[in-house]
């Protein structure tokens, strides 16, 4: 993809720096700028009941902001880094929200972590804001674990930005890029949608439909073969 469409780049006035720990100002914000375009495709895609897992969790403003609209929905919060989950504990309680579970750490690098498929199948796998700071790699975990975890007709959601075919979508979103890149941290940087997809197909996983959201993100949706 060569085309990049035609913008002016204005970075937010209130936007902290970039910093991807779970707790920092920065993930507060960029979560709270984009759940609620997050919450109405899911809205529209997740089923009346069933079971839910979000991975890499962090502070658990998603799964906690989604949860009061998912009340038939049981609400897996998981992260690799246990010390956050004393926060998705607090927010759950602030909330009100018993449909969300106790967190669990599941390592997306370490297959011994993952739940046990004769415990829980999920309807739904979702991760917000993990590739632009995440290896690429770490895609081949999600599509094991959703071999693993899906039920026969369940889905992955994965919302960020994304290179497509190599390519940029839009201006804002190659700025975005080289503002991370320049923070010269090993694996930092957006990804390109056919690497995941490349990922995730040796796990008879396939990337089954792509949507638009704004701030030029979008969600991957992905299922079995």
């Amino acid at each position: 993809m060569s085309n990049v469409t035609a913008e002016a780049v204005v970075v937010p006035a209130d936007r902290p720096p970039i910093d991807p720990y779970p707790l920092s100002p920065y993930v507060a914000w960029a979560g709270n700028r984009n759940r609620d375009p997050i919450l109405d495709v899911f809205k529209e895609i997740f089923p009346k009941s069933g079971n839910v897992l979000e991975l890499a969790s962090g502070a658990g403003n998603h799964i906690n902001y989604f949860a009061p609209h998912f009340k038939e929905l049981f609400l897996q919060p998981s992260d690799y880094d246990a010390d956050v989950f004393e926060t998705i504990k607090a927010k759950r309680a602030e909330a009100g929200n018993a449909n969300v579970a106790d967190p669990l750490k599941i390592d997306l690098t370490k297959s011994e972590t993952w739940p046990d498929p004769k415990d829980r199948l999920y309807d739904v796998i979702f991760v917000v804001n993990l590739f632009q700071v995440a290896p690429v790699s770490i895609a081949d975990g999600i599509a094991q674990l959703a071999a693993k975890l899906l039920t026969k007709d369940g889905f992955v959601a994965i919302y960020g930005p994304f290179k497509v075919e190599g390519g940029y979508t839009t201006a804002s979103n190659e700025a975005f890029d080289k503002e991370i890149l320049a923070a010269k941290v090993s694996e930092w940087g957006l990804k390109d949608v056919r690497d995941l997809e490349k990922a995730a197909a040796p796990h008879g996983i396939a990337l089954k439909k792509i949507l638009d959201l704004p701030a030029n993100n979008f969600i991957l949706i992905f299922g079995r073969a």
